[in-house]
């Protein structure tokens, strides 16, 4: 079940990126409290499955970040934290939501298509070692629900 996170699961949320991610990647606990704590800022997880942090400024989101661990992938559950977190962010009055992702990580990039991400630009050498970012976007109507 997809639930809120609060600033207290932030070890949790560290340990569940971790396993999602690899060094030096993945996020540490002051890290997740950082984010959290932002103005706008929410997230949504499934514990010890898969988590999504985002955040609303104006009439515009982002993805943060969104992860779910390899014994968790391929069920349907980063599209249910996706679409969460759109509605999450559409309740927020956001009108367009953006993330950034590694332009060869193939899966995430089908996934997010298949949610309605389109591409909208590229940052060169964003993870570093001359790996770029895809920026995506997606349109929503503020206030509507998923549920």
């Amino acid at each position: 079940m997809i639930r809120p996170i609060c600033a207290a699961d932030a070890a949790a949320l560290a340990g569940l990126h971790a396993l999602a991610f690899p060094p030096p990647e993945a996020w540490g606990a002051d890290a997740m409290r950082l984010m959290l704590e932002m103005p706008g800022s929410f997230g949504l997880w499934q514990p010890d499955a898969g988590l999504v942090l985002a955040r609303v400024a104006a009439d515009e989101a982002e993805i943060l970040t969104i992860g779910v661990v390899p014994a968790a992938r391929r069920r349907g559950l980063g599209a249910a934290l996706l679409l969460a977190a759109v509605a999450g962010a559409a309740a927020g009055g956001a009108a367009t939501m953006f993330l950034e992702v590694a332009a060869d990580n193939q899966a995430a990039l089908g996934l997010y298509a298949a949610v309605g991400f389109m591409p909208v630009g590229r940052r060169r050498d964003y993870y570093g070692t001359g790996r770029d970012a895809e920026v995506l976007r997606r349109s929503i109507t503020p206030g509507i629900s998923f549920s």
